[in-house]
């Protein structure tokens, strides 16, 4: 079933009624979408209390028509904010919430609207790429949230109920996908999942991670992270699967022909920087680096057969260097 329009006046009642719960008698101005998001989608607006100043905020909701589940479960992204307000780990403050009627009427929430850039500098055009000593210090600012957010005990922010994600269900997510899609698009993936099955490695303490952890998914003034976003795929798992993709994403292989920002830090920096704010070292990083290239490249597949059947064109072509690096780090 396709997602439906947002019904913007309804949405707007409520978000009237639910700061007004917050601040009674405040003033909401007309939400504003903002741009981005597939999964929930975005709107801002201001509103202002009887006796302070306006306060600019976001509502995050889910699309209409649609269970809210997976990650269109905007409440579970608010309760994990909520969870993470007043740690280490900046994220926006959650002001409201409200459950709607699913599928029909979507819930959302509201959050503080914090400023800042929301860039990857390594997909940044020559023309607006930001000055080097500024890519270097916010990665390794970013690197150091992402060692207190892995630091943290689900227990003793509320979150101790999440369920566990294992590795061998982490991994069977992508074989599947891998199953999903077209013969041609499978070419080169089976062998890769099942090394990357046959090796996995022993697991630790799992820790909430993020899920897309990159400097695109932070807020960022300067040479620092004011604020880590978008925490639609959030779960309680091994913490180097964070760690894997946040590290590819600063650093690609050259064979994978992705540009890398000047200024960036190496991966050895960034992993010192991580494992000092987290106070642990990391082993079997390399298993985990083959298992974030496996996964884009599942992703991509799955991209690709999505256009496909929508009579789209597409740029995209196969992860196969993605795969082979996979490989390569595997040893095989």
């Amino acid at each position: 079933m396709p997602a439906k329009p947002i019904d913007v006046a309804e949405l707007q009642a409520r978000a009237d009624a639910v700061l007004d719960a917050v601040a009674p008698g405040a003033q909401v101005a007309p939400l504003t979408p903002l741009q981005g998001g597939t999964s929930s989608i975005t709107y801002w607006t201001t509103f202002t209390p009887p006796e302070g100043s306006p306060e600019k905020v976001v509502l995050k909701v889910a699309p209409a028509g649609l269970d809210p589940v997976r990650n269109r479960d905007v409440l579970r992204q608010a309760r994990l904010q909520r969870a993470l307000t007043g740690t280490d780990v900046p994220v926006p403050r959650v002001l409201a919430e409200h459950a709607g009627s699913p599928p029909d009427i979507p819930p959302f929430y509201v959050m503080s609207f914090d400023a800042g850039d929301c860039v990857e500098p390594n997909s940044l055009p020559a023309d607006q790429a930001l000055p080097p000593e500024e890519v270097r210090a916010r990665e390794l600012h970013a690197a150091a949230i992402m060692g207190r957010l892995h630091a943290l005990d689900p227990n003793d922010v509320g979150l101790g109920d999440e369920p566990d994600k294992t590795l061998a269900e982490e991994l069977q997510t992508w074989i599947n996908s891998y199953n999903a899609v077209d013969e041609d698009l499978q070419v080169g993936s089976h062998e890769v999942g099942e090394r990357l099955a046959a090796t996995i490695p022993t697991g630790g303490p799992t820790t909430l991670i993020h899920g897309d952890f990159r400097l695109g998914n932070t807020l960022s003034e300067g040479d620092h992270v004011v604020s880590v976003i978008d925490w639609e795929i959030w779960a309680r798992s091994d913490p180097r699967v964070d760690l894997g993709w946040f590290l590819m994403m600063c650093n690609p292989d050259p064979a994978l022909g992705r540009p890398k920002a000047d200024g960036m830090p190496s991966n050895d920096e960034l992993l010192a920087a991580y494992q000092q704010a987290r106070g642990a070292t990391v082993a079997d990083l390399d298993w985990f680096a083959a298992l974030v290239r496996y996964k884009q490249a599942a992703v991509t597949a799955l991209l690709i057969r999505n256009a496909r059947r929508r009579g789209d064109t597409t740029t995209m072509t196969p992860g196969t260097a993605l795969l082979d690096s996979a490989r390569t780090l595997l040893g095989m």
